[in-house]
């Protein structure tokens, strides 16, 4: 059912259930993504994929009802502690477990993976409640994990994904933070090295391939400004996964920032259309979407 450990990443064999709960993820059903890959919990409750895997699900979720217009933006910035959070934790530290008690009766890249890859989505949660200690820690143990994935097989194109946005993101701290992370003793990055391990895992890829190219895309725009390449890299996500309303808000954001004006309001009112229901994350898009459509009215 699962795949075999050290099997480099362009092998790497996943259950039906993880293709579809990322398949279902990215399309904008999160809570249909979670009633799938909990088979994977009860079919191996032992493993750390499905509990991986419903914690990303979840970060979406999160991630959507964070959303706001910001500094010009649409993102999810700094937000408090909230409910929906304890559940989310709970879900991270579980797979961070299972793939360490798994690494400590045999260490392989896949584990390392699954641990990196559970530190990772803990520190997006911290940087979003703007705890910055526990960022950096978190970001640390998954920066340690993923190198050592990558050490054990250096076909592991998932392992960029963290790898990656470790070394930009580490290297574009202000400086006064970067003064603060020699104090800390956090590790260096490299924002040119991490734009190419994230080009090359958004390319080969097995569980982390669209992560890669959203948080690629959404960097280029709040970092460098370069807002052309970033919407070649967020159109591709919005023709495979059309209904995913997240991704036609930063597109259409992208666009925006072009004076494209036709295809930002053409992306912001699909974003409207597609967010149907009572939820949080539905009354957040169409918020956002028609203050963003109220935005390029006054433009013109």
């Amino acid at each position: 059912m699962f795949p075999c450990p050290g099997v480099t990443a362009q092998s790497l064999k996943v259950p039906a259930e993880a293709t579809e709960g990322l398949r279902l993820t990215y399309a904008g059903e999160p809570d249909a993504a979670i009633q799938v890959v909990r088979r994977l919990q009860q079919e191996q409750p032992q493993h750390p994929l499905g509990y991986l895997l419903e914690a990303n699900a979840a970060w979406w979720k999160i991630y959507c009802t964070a959303c706001e217009i910001k500094w010009n933006m649409i993102d999810a910035w700094k937000r408090g502690k909230r409910a929906e959070d304890d559940g989310f934790l709970l879900l991270v530290r579980k797979s961070i477990q299972l793939a360490e008690q798994n690494i400590a009766q045999r260490e392989t890249a896949e584990m390392r993976l699954y641990a990196g890859m559970g530190h990772a989505l803990q520190a997006r949660l911290y940087a979003l409640r703007d705890e910055r200690r526990a960022t950096a820690r978190s970001g640390v143990r998954a920066r340690e994990h993923l190198l050592r994935a990558a050490e054990l097989d250096p076909q592991m194109a998932d392992a960029l994904t963290g790898l990656g946005l470790y070394n930009y993101y580490v290297d574009t701290l202000s400086w006064i933070v970067k003064v603060l992370r020699v104090f800390m003793g956090i590790p260096g990055g490299d924002k040119q090295q991490g734009i190419r391990q994230l080009e090359v895992a958004m390319a080969e890829g097995v569980l982390t391939r669209v992560e890669a190219r959203f948080y690629l895309g959404k960097s280029l725009r709040n970092n460098e400004q370069n807002y052309r390449r970033a919407v070649e890299l967020l159109t591709p996500l919005v023709g495979q996964y059309p209904r995913n309303p997240i991704f036609r808000l930063l597109l259409g954001d992208m666009h925006a920032k072009l004076s494209h004006s036709a295809e930002a309001a053409e992306q912001f009112r699909t974003a409207q259309q597609l967010a149907t229901g009572n939820g949080p994350c539905a009354a957040r898009v169409r918020a956002v979407a028609q203050q963003a459509l109220g935005a390029l009215e006054r433009k013109k």
